[in-house]
C-alpha cells in the first residue's frame, strides 16, 4: 500500500531519529525548515513547536561556541613569544580543544553548519514573522504581540507589521508588558531604559542601569570576539583550489579573524535592523554617568567618569570644564576607570573609526538642550551630547572610502523610440524624480505569449536563492532568465519564437529607458528576470503585508535615518530599473513609490498588459509591491547599469546564442546556465 507523507511529517520523523540517536542539540536549520513546512500545511501548533525549538537551538549553539572558545583561548593562549613550531602547536591544540568541547554539547559540528540564507533569516528575525501569524491563528494574541514586536524592532520599515502591532494594542487581554523584544541585546536594553530614567530625573535609577549597560557591553564584546574565532570565509578564493603554504593559510585565517573582531565595536553600537552604529555610543555612557553622579553629589564617581570620557575625546572643551570643577571642589585629582582604559588600549583604532568629536556631533543647541559646567548657574539644564542616545551617522571609515562622482543634471523626456509606446505619466505626475510610466510597450498578443512562456519555464525560487516565498509567506515566486529560456527553446521544451520574444522585448525596454532618460552613455543589462507572483490560496484572510517590502535597488534603505546607504550587499552598480507587466487580471499587486520613510506613498501604478514603469535605481525612488490577494501577477523585471564592467554575463551569452541563430550556426555547443540572485 502506498503511503504519502508531507514534507513536514518527514522532517518530524528525521528530527525524532536525530533526537533519539544521541542527547545532542537538534539542528536549528532542520527545525526551522520543519516549522516553515508546517506553516504552509496549516499546522500552526507545529509552527510554534518547531519554530520555538529552532530559536532555542540557534541560541544554545551560539552560547556553546562562545563558552568553548573562551575556555580554549585560556588553555591555549597565542600571545606569548615563541617559535613558529610552538605557535603552530598552540593553534592546533586550541582548534582541537574547541572541536572537542563543542561536539560534547552539539554533536557533529557539520550537522549544525548553517547556510548563509538561514543565518540571515535569523538575523533579520524572520522566524518571529511566522510565529506572530501562528500565534494569531491559535488565538494567543499576547504571544503574537510579543513576536510581532520582536520582528518589528529589526524591521522598522515593515509597515504592515506596524499596523498589526496597533491592532494588538486594541485587543482585550493584551497588555503593554506583552510587547517585549524577545531578542533584545542586554547592553542596549539597559542603556535605553537608563536614558529614559535620566530624562525623567531619576538619576539614581539611571546610574544603576548605565552601570549595568557597561557590564553587559564589555561582556558582549568578549562574546563577539569569541565568535570570530571559528572557521572563516575566504572571499575571492576558490576554497577547493586553495593551495598555499601553512604560513599563508594561518595568516589569511587570522587576517579574517581580525577583520571580524574589528567589526565588533560597530556591531555592539548598532541596533537591530539599522545599518549605522549609534554615534559616540560607548563614551556616551560615561558622559551620562558623570552628570548623574554630580546630580546626586557623588563627585568621586563623577570625576572618574569625566576622566574616562576624556580618554575617548581627549581635550573636549565642555568635559574639561566639568573636570576642572570636580578637581576644584574635591581638592584632588583622580584616575579614569581601569576597564575602559584597558579596553581603549586594546581597541583604540576600532573605536576611533566610530567616535565623532563634539565639534562634529551635529547636536542642535536649543533652549533646554545645551552644555554648561556643573559648577555654572545652569546645572539643572545641562544635558550630555546625544541625549536621546540613538543618533545615526555615516561612519568615518565609510567616508574615507566613498568615491565622489560629479553627476550631470538629471534629464528626461527623450524619444520613446517605438511608435506604439504612449507616455502616461512623467516624474512630476508620479511625484518624484527620474520616473516614467508608459503604456503599449508590447501588444496583447505578446503579453499572452510571454505569459504562456512564463508558465512553461519559470521555477519556484529561481532568482531568489531557491526560496519559493522570499518576501512573504503568502505568495509563491517563480522566475526564469533569458538564457535559461533560450536553453528551453533549444531543447524543444518551449517554442523558440517565444524564447526570442523574451530576448527582444527586454532589449526594447532597455532602448526605451536609455532614450527617455536622455542618457549620454550606453545602458547595459545588469539582470533580466521573467517572474510571476501567485497568491497562495487559504492564506489571504486578514492579510496586510506587502508582496515586496519597500526598498531601493542600488542601496540599503534606512527609513529611520532617512538615508539609503550605497554599500554591499546592495547592488550598488545598478543605475536604472524597469518593470514591464504582462497582465492585470489579479487582485492587489499595485506597484508603489514612497518617500524615504518607507511609509508615505507618493504614487501607485496598477499593472496591466504592456505597461512599463521605469526609474532610477537609487534612494530617490524607494518602491515596493502591494499584496497580491488573488490570482497571478507576471512581469519582466529589468535592472540596468552604466558601468560595462557589471554587464550581465548571462546576457552576453544570450547575445552569442542569438548571433549564432541569425547566422544559422545554431547550438554547436551547450549553454552554461549560471543563475544570479535577485536582491
Amino acid at each position: 500500500m502506498d503511503v504519502n507523507f508531507s514534507p513536514a511529517a518527514l522532517c518530524s520523523v528525521l528530527l525524532l531519529s536525530l533526537a533519539s540517536s544521541a542527547a545532542f542539540l537538534e539542528p536549528c536549520d532542520l527545525l526551522y525548515e520543519t516549522a516553515v513546512q508546517a506553516f504552509y500545511s496549516g499546522d500552526y501548533s507545529g509552527v510554534v513547536r518547531f519554530m520555538e525549538a529552532a530559536l532555542s537551538s540557534y541560541t544554545d549553539a551560539r552560547r556553546t561556541r562562545v563558552r568553548c572558545r573562551l575556555r580554549c583561548q585560556d588553555k591555549q593562549p597565542l600571545d606569548g613569544s615563541f617559535s613558529d613550531l610552538l605557535f603552530f602547536d598552540a593553534v592546533l591544540r586550541r582548534a582541537a580543544c574547541m572541536d572537542t568541547c563543542i561536539e560534547e554539547k552539539l554533536g557533529a559540528q557539520s550537522v549544525h553548519k548553517l547556510s548563509e540564507d538561514v543565518v540571515q533569516d535569523f538575523r533579520r528575525r524572520i522566524p518571529y514573522n511566522y510565529l506572530q501569524l501562528a500565534y494569531q491563528k491559535l488565538k494567543q494574541p499576547e504571544k503574537a504581540a510579543a513576536a510581532a514586536h520582536t520582528y518589528f524592532q529589526a524591521n522598522p520599515e515593515h509597515v504592515e507589521m506596524g499596523h498589526n502591532l496597533e491592532q494588538y494594542k486594541d485587543l482585550q487581554g493584551v497588555e503593554e508588558d506583552h510587547f517585549v523584544d524577545r531578542e533584545a541585546r542586554p547592553h542596549q536594553h539597559s542603556f535605553t531604559a537608563a536614558v529614559k530614567l535620566y530624562g525623567s530625573g531619576d538619576y539614581e535609577g539611571a546610574i544603576t542601569l548605565f552601570e549595568e549597560a557597561l557590564v553587559e557591553y564589555y561582556k558582549a564584546d568578549v562574546e563577539c570576539r569569541a565568535l570570530c574565532q571559528g572557521p572563516q570565509r575566504f572571499e575571492g578564493h576558490d576554497h577547493l583550489r586553495y593551495r598555499y603554504s601553512l604560513h599563508e593559510l594561518i595568516s589569511d585565517h587570522f587576517t579574517q579573524v581580525l577583520h571580524c573582531e574589528h567589526e565588533c565595536v560597530r556591531d555592539l553600537a548598532t541596533r537591530p535592523g539599522r545599518l549605522s552604529p549609534m554615534e559616540n555610543y560607548l563614551p556616551l555612557h560615561y558622559d551620562y554617568l558623570q552628570f548623574a553622579y554630580f546630580q546626586l553629589d557623588r563627585l568621586e564617581e563623577a570625576i572618574q567618569c569625566a576622566l574616562t570620557y576624556l580618554l575617548f575625546h581627549e581635550g573636549e572643551e565642555f568635559m574639561t570644564e566639568n573636570l576642572d570643577y570636580y578637581r576644584e571642589v574635591l581638592g584632588h585629582d583622580s584616575k579614569p576607570r581601569k576597564k575602559a582604559a584597558w579596553y581603549l588600549r586594546r581597541h583604540k583604532q576600532e573605536l576611533e573609526l566610530l567616535l565623532i568629536g563634539s565639534d562634529t556631533m551635529g547636536v542642535e543647541f536649543t533652549e533646554g538642550n545645551y552644555w554648561s559646567s556643573p559648577g555654572g548657574r545652569d546645572n539643572s539644564n545641562r544635558i550630555p551630547s546625544g541625549t536621546d542616545g540613538w543618533l545615526e551617522y555615516v561612519p568615518l571609515s565609510d567616508k574615507r572610502n566613498v568615491t565622489v562622482v560629479v553627476q550631470q543634471p538629471l534629464k528626461e523626456g527623450g524619444p520613446l523610440v517605438y511608435d506604439s509606446v504612449q507616455l502616461v505619466q512623467n516624474s512630476a505626475a508620479l511625484n518624484g524624480t527620474q520616473r516614467v510610466l508608459l503604456d503599449h510597450v508590447i501588444s496583447e498578443q505578446e503579453c499572452a505569449e510571454l505569459t504562456h512562456l512564463a508558465h512553461a519555464v519559470t521555477m519556484a525560487g529561481d532568482g531568489y536563492r531557491g526560496k519559493m516565498s522570499p518576501h512573504t509567506p503568502n505568495e509563491k515566486f517563480e522566475g526564469a532568465t533569458v538564457l535559461k529560456t533560450l536553453q528551453y527553446g533549444y531543447e524543444g521544451r518551449v517554442p523558440m519564437k517565444s524564447a526570442r520574444l523574451f530576448y527582444n522585448i527586454s532589449e526594447r525596454a532597455r532602448r526605451i529607458t536609455e532614450s527617455y532618460f536622455l542618457l549620454n552613455s550606453t545602458l547595459h543589462f545588469s539582470y533580466t528576470h521573467l517572474v510571476c507572483r501567485t497568491a497562495i490560496i487559504g492564506q489571504q484572510e486578514h492579510r496586510n503585508d506587502l508582496s515586496h517590502p519597500i526598498h531601493a535597488d542600488n542601496c540599503l534603505l534606512d527609513p529611520e535615518a532617512n538615508e539609503c546607504w550605497k554599500e554591499p550587499p546592495a547592488y550598488t552598480y545598478r543605475d536604472y530599473s524597469a518593470l514591464l507587466y504582462l497582465n492585470g487580471d489579479f487582485e492587489g499587486g499595485e506597484f508603489i513609490f514612497t518617500e524615504m520613510d518607507a511609509k508615505t506613498v507618493t504614487a501607485s501604478v496598477k499593472p496591466m498588459c504592456g505597461r512599463m514603469v521605469g526609474f532610477s535605481s537609487g534612494g530617490e525612488n524607494p518602491h515596493g509591491v502591494k499584496a497580491i490577494t488573488s490570482g497571478q501577477r507576471c512581469a519582466v523585471a529589468l535592472w540596468f547599469t552604466l558601468d560595462p564592467l557589471f554587464r550581465e554575463m548571462e546576457r552576453l551569452q544570450a547575445d552569442e546564442v542569438i548571433q549564432a541563430l541569425d547566422t544559422e550556426s545554431v547550438w554547436d555547443r551547450g549553454l552554461n546556465i549560471n543563475p544570479k540572485d535577485e536582491l
